[in-house]
């Protein structure tokens, strides 16, 4: 059943973001291998793999319902809008903007992801790889500045971000029950999602890579788009 394998695959894309968060707090390991080039490199990642969601799925499953007008439309309005977020994250000095980042990228693409099935097309297990690989990096990342910007326990944080995962499969759900009709809103919200996404990377995630005298972090964002193409390529 359709439905079931949305519901499944958007849940299982959710839970990379509390296990992100489990696997940074053995953050005493190797504490500087840690905190600077394993960190780095898990960023890095997580931005590859965002990269390719915006390169291999959300952009061409976007622009095949809209012309070149309305497609750069939404995709330069889902960067505003992300940059607006984040103006207002600045403003208000959340210790969440990671946070909100995440579930910023998360939920629309959940949206994309159970519409994508209900429209038939090959790319929604491949949606659903990618959003899994890039929420994996954005919880570890999350857990950490929650963790030191905050006074939230452990438990505390990896039960929320648990529970987050859950608005996964409530999106997904709604994009496959009301949106699969409506094929070029679905275009519209990948298109919107990939300029939110692409404003993301080099606001957030890219100026956190570099690292002085490391050369592995960078590889992370390569690795990660790898991946994707790599799901590209099987799922096509």
């Amino acid at each position: 059943m359709l439905w079931l394998e949305i519901l499944l695959l958007t849940l299982l894309a959710g839970m990379s973001m509390p296990l992100g968060a489990l696997i940074a707090r053995f953050e005493r390991i190797r504490p500087r291998w840690l905190e600077h080039e394993f960190r780095h490199s898990v960023i890095a990642f997580g931005g590859g793999a965002l990269l390719s969601a915006v390169a291999l799925v959300l952009v061409p499953d976007g622009i095949e319902h809209h012309d070149t007008d309305f497609a750069l439309l939404w995709f330069i309005l889902g960067g505003l809008v992300f940059m607006l977020i984040d103006i207002l994250l600045n403003l208000f000095k959340t210790s969440a903007s990671q946070l909100v980042a995440m579930l910023s990228d998360f939920i629309p693409e959940s949206i994309a992801l159970g519409a994508a099935f209900a429209l038939g097309g090959s790319n929604g297990l491949l949606l659903a790889l990618l959003i899994g690989l890039q929420n994996l990096p954005e919880g570890f990342n999350a857990y950490r500045e929650l963790r030191l910007s905050s006074h939230y326990s452990s438990k505390r944080i990896i039960t929320t971000f648990a529970l987050m995962a859950l608005l996964g499969p409530v999106a997904g759900l709604a994009g496959y029950a009301w949106l699969s009709a409506y094929p070029s809103i679905v275009a519209a919200i990948m298109l919107f999602a990939a300029g939110g996404i692409l404003y993301s990377v080099f606001q957030d995630i890219a100026p956190q890579v570099k690292l002085a005298r490391h050369w592995g972090p960078p590889m992370g964002a390569v690795f990660g788009f790898a991946l994707g193409i790599a799901g590209h390529i099987l799922t096509a």
